[in-house]
């Protein structure tokens, strides 16, 4: 079968939306979709109708036609069937079969369209392949959209941070017998009596009553229990000042989240002209039992060049994974090429890349259900103690030993009220009493530091309680094993300088 277009028109003739498959002139394609209209008649009960040198093959759609013309050597049953899935994927996006609908739509009937077709030939998918591939196109944004909110929420942070900073150096001048405007070093902005009240009130969310308490619950490991007695604001910043400035950093970096890593981890240090960004999103939901319920893998090899001479190349990549990753080309890129070599160039190769902006030119998708894929195990027991309580012990393995992940939060849920007491911790910990959280903190796992345990108390609870864990993380090695080696010019047959980044992270990981 070789498909020339597919196209969308009104009954009256009226062409909306034409997507050509193969090589061919625009004047060709327009004269082909204003004949067609001429060769329809009435009374007639096939769907097809045949010319000296193409054949249509058209359906209804209320208001509408589907037409695709194909050669008359192609199969008309496969000609049929590939019909029924366009007439399938068009009201996904066009509920009413309306005009206006259609062209507000058309980008995304193109790229489903792309989906179907390639080359002229129908690739192998269904409807939900073709709904789950549009949606993929959406991933740059989504982690832009997941970077910029960790930014915020950081600024936030940092934020209250300076507003309680401002106001425990207040009170301990006014415990030493000074006025309110003499604690003005650190704002440089004169009297602290006009400058640290609005700062106060500044943050987003309203300070509450509880946070100088809460503050001194974060601690690195086997520091101090979380069960120990609130102390009142006076003691504690007397204890700040005796044990040195060294505690408030530490404090800081146990409670920035991961999305804060992939922000730092996702932009280039050193960008050539010529620059490949692999992104890999990973998301996990496996039973509190053990098996793992759902394993995807999403992956997206981007391109940027921003040198015009070094438009038309190729890109070498390396492919050893051994797993079945489906691996899907974009509709420009030489697909034969990329099948027999591992190359990925352009269909023409006399015409450059975009210039100055990121193409998507590889994407991949991996879905499984076998335990060894998992990268990180979390292995959570919870047992009544008999005094209504439970005991807790949770430990992780780094499975794949090649990885190093870093900022890796696993969150614990809590009973509402409850709070926990660590007795052992790998790590460091923060007991979030608003969220009624436990977050286990480790700043990096690797094959030196593959395994870990904590282990702490919570009474008036049930083992439930503690489900669902969520687990995020953020690396710079792939999943995958996939790298771009080289690149060349297309003409000259010459190496480019390239740079290359690589960020996996998760998206979701959860233990239910």
């Amino acid at each position: 079968m070789v498909l020339i277009a597919a196209a969308v028109c009104t009954k009256a003739g009226k062409t909306l939306l034409s997507r050509q498959f193969v090589e061919m002139t625009k004047a060709r394609i327009e004269g082909l979709l204003a004949a067609f209209p001429k060769l329809m008649s009435t009374g007639k009960q096939h769907t097809f109708i045949e010319t000296d040198s193409v054949r249509y093959v058209y359906q209804p759609l209320e208001k509408l036609y589907i037409v695709l013309i194909t050669t008359k050597a192609s199969n008309i049953l496969e000609d049929l069937e590939t019909l029924r899935l366009f007439s399938k994927v068009i009201p996904e996006y066009c509920r009413n079969m309306e005009e206006s609908e259609i062209a507000e739509n058309g980008f995304n009937l193109i790229f489903a369209f792309d989906e179907i077709v390639a080359l002229g030939y129908r690739e192998s998918v269904n409807l939900a392949q073709i709904r789950t591939y549009v949606e993929m196109d959406s991933h740059e944004e989504k982690v832009y959209q997941a970077v910029r909110q960790s930014q915020e929420r950081e600024a936030k942070n940092k934020m209250r941070e300076k507003a309680k900073e401002l106001q425990r150096q207040k009170m301990e001048a006014n415990k030493k017998g000074y006025k309110g405007s003499s604690v003005q070093s650190t704002g440089g902005f004169g009297s602290s009596s006009t400058y640290t009240s609005p700062v106060i009130e500044t943050p987003i969310e309203p300070p509450k009553p509880s946070y100088t308490q809460t503050k001194p619950i974060v601690t690195s490991a086997k520091a101090m229990k979380l069960g120990s007695k609130s102390r009142d604001v006076e003691s504690f910043v007397d204890q700040l000042k005796s044990e040195g400035e060294n505690v408030a950093p530490s404090t800081q970096l146990s409670v920035k989240p991961t999305a804060a890593k992939l922000a730092s981890t996702v932009p280039a240090i050193n960008t050539e002209n010529v620059h490949l960004k692999q992104e890999e999103k990973l998301v996990v939901v496996v039973g509190r039992d053990g098996g793992v319920q759902t394993l995807e893998l999403h992956g997206l090899v981007t391109l940027r060049i921003t040198e015009e001479k070094l438009g038309k190349i190729k890109v070498f990549l390396e492919n050893k994974d051994t797993r079945g990753i489906q691996l899907q080309t974009h509709p420009n890129v030489d697909k034969e090429l990329f099948k027999m070599k591992s190359q990925i160039g352009l269909k023409n190769p006399t015409k450059p890349f975009p210039l100055g902006t990121d193409v998507g030119v590889l994407k991949w998708r991996y879905q499984t259900q076998d335990d060894s894929a998992l990268p990180l195990t979390i292995n959570c027991w919870p047992s009544e103690n008999g005094q209504g309580g439970c005991d807790v012990n949770i430990e992780y393995e780094l499975e794949h030993t090649h990885l190093e992940l870093n900022d890796v939060t696993i969150n614990i849920p809590l009973p509402i009220g409850c709070c926990p007491t660590v007795t052992e911790c790998d790590g460091e910990y923060k007991h979030d009493s608003r969220r009624n959280t436990l977050q286990w903190v480790l700043p990096i796992i690797d094959k030196s530091n593959k395994s870990g345990a904590l282990e702490f108390l919570a009474g008036t609870a049930i083992p439930s309680d503690f489900f669902p864990l969520t687990v995020s993380f953020v690396s710079k090695q792939p999943y995958a094993d996939l790298k771009p080696i080289e690149v060349l010019l297309v003409e000259e047959d010459t190496p480019v300088k390239f740079s290359s980044e690589t960020v996996f992270y998760t998206e979701k990981y959860e233990i239910v």
